[in-house]
């Protein structure tokens, strides 16, 4: 009697053999504990990796803005200077408050330590919560602005949308799952790219309007429409243009949550590269606003979908131009890169939430390269999950995300007003009515 041939296989040994070289192609030589010092980041480093979301943020915070005030008539976006203005106001307050957790507390955790030690469990937990699903949507938001962008300079590429970002989720997994220390070398140039792009883009537009006087305002007829109908309308309109475009700050809570990825003194370092990012968020949050207003531009959905920054570049470098094409290829890699800080910060928050007993123990344990191996594969799954729910969009996605990082504001300044009460450094009473503010208005904002 004849019996099939069993299947060949690879003995357990050889296939072991086989994904362990595997693993060494794709991530890197596994890391001994001790060599983890090494891993850490400097400066310029910890900039690129911890600061490309809140950086890359200027991309689509001013369209926000744009996409409410427009609702008052085209003239109402006369405001548009005096909200952003407004929201740099508040980043600065909200960066004075991490850079004072990343001095008082340099174990990391960010939100999540400072609630713990000031207000207790259950505000402890909601603020890590808020956190996680920060993180989650921040790589879903990068990434589909990212490919706004692409399809902004090349529609063609339109149909392909969804699957331009999850492939790009994983790309950036791979990068990090090969440690924090090469993500660096990977991801901090496409950010001071970015950043001397624009920056050259903020300075080109201003000598356009200022010395030349290209400029497409709206008639004076329409301004003067367009005041009297926002006064009608009371505040609301303001507010809601206020609060939609405050997702500009959304990434500044990363360098706390990561402190202990920076080289010693790691609270000094992280504190003087949050001051470093927020200054240059300011001035591109600032400018970027100023030309859109300056020129006149709006979102544009039909029949191609075109950002305000791509036509504000197209405008200042001209269309069709390379000095087009670099701002669009940088500025979406960038978004794509910007996905990397949630990276880099979402794990080391669930190991600490682990190591806590709140979260299974699985994401406390690190990999080969030293990195939180399950942390990092759980954040690539739901992110590309919300990519493909939110069918790639942008603003459909930034709602929920606005939502979980102003209730992790606030209970991190109410934290730190607490903090203040009890320790009394010198200047505390500054301090306390700094944080204290910053928590009433992120507070008026999450609602």
């Amino acid at each position: 009697m004849l019996t099939a041939k069993p299947a060949a296989s690879l003995p357990p040994d050889r296939l072991g053999r086989l994904w362990a070289r595997t693993k060494a192609v794709l991530i890197g030589r596994p890391l001994a504990r001790e060599e983890e010092i090494t891993e850490r980041l400097s400066k310029k480093k910890a900039l690129a990796i911890f600061s490309s979301d809140a950086i890359s943020s200027s991309a689509y915070a001013t369209e926000e803005i744009l996409r409410v005030l427009v609702l008052g008539g085209i003239a109402a976006l006369v405001f548009s200077v005096e909200v952003a203005i407004a929201i740099a106001v508040m980043l600065a307050i909200v960066a004075f408050s991490y850079r004072q957790i990343c001095l008082a507390y340099p174990t990391g955790g960010g939100s999540y330590s400072v609630s713990k030690v000031n207000l207790g469990r259950t505000a402890s937990l909601v603020a890590a919560a808020a956190l996680l699903i920060d993180y989650n949507l921040t790589v879903a938001v990068s990434t589909s602005s990212a490919v706004e962008q692409v399809i902004s300079a090349v529609p063609a590429l339109a149909p392909w949308k969804v699957a331009l970002g999850v492939g790009a989720i994983g790309l950036i997994t791979l990068g990090n799952l090969r440690g924090i220390r090469e993500a660096g070398n990977i991801f901090a140039l496409p950010t001071y790219l970015f950043l001397g792009i624009a920056l050259l883009m903020i300075a080109l537009g201003l000598y356009r309007i200022v010395v030349l006087g290209d400029t497409s305002p709206p008639s004076p007829e329409q301004i003067e429409a367009a005041r009297t109908h926002v006064e009608g309308l009371s505040l609301l309109l303001v507010l809601r243009a206020f609060a939609a475009g405050s997702v500009a700050l959304t990434g500044t809570e990363a360098i706390a949550t990561g402190v202990p990825a920076f080289k010693p003194p790691e609270g000094q370092n992280a504190a003087r590269t949050l001051v470093a990012m927020a200054i240059l968020l300011g001035v591109l949050f600032i400018g970027i606003t100023f030309l859109a207003s300056s020129f006149g531009v709006l979102p544009v959905e039909e029949p191609v979908r075109k950002t305000v920054v791509s036509q504000i570049a197209a405008r200042v470098y001209g269309e069709s131009s390379i000095g087009f094409y670099l701002f669009s290829a940088f500025t979406a890699l960038l978004l794509f890169l910007a996905a990397n800080t949630s990276f880099a910060a979402f794990p080391r928050l669930a190991a600490v939430l682990a190591v806590d007993g709140f979260f299974p123990r699985q994401f406390s344990f690190r990999g080969d390269r030293l990195a939180y191996s399950v942390g990092i594969i759980a954040l690539a799954t739901i992110a590309s999950s919300l990519v493909v729910v939110f069918g790639g969009s942008t603003h459909a996605l930034i709602p929920l995300y606005a939502v979980g990082v102003f209730i992790d504001f606030t209970i991190s300044q109410t934290g730190m007003v607490r903090h203040w009460l009890q320790e009394r450094p010198r200047a505390w009473r500054s301090r306390l009515a700094i944080n204290a503010f910053g928590a009433l208005l992120t507070g008026v904002i999450a609602v």
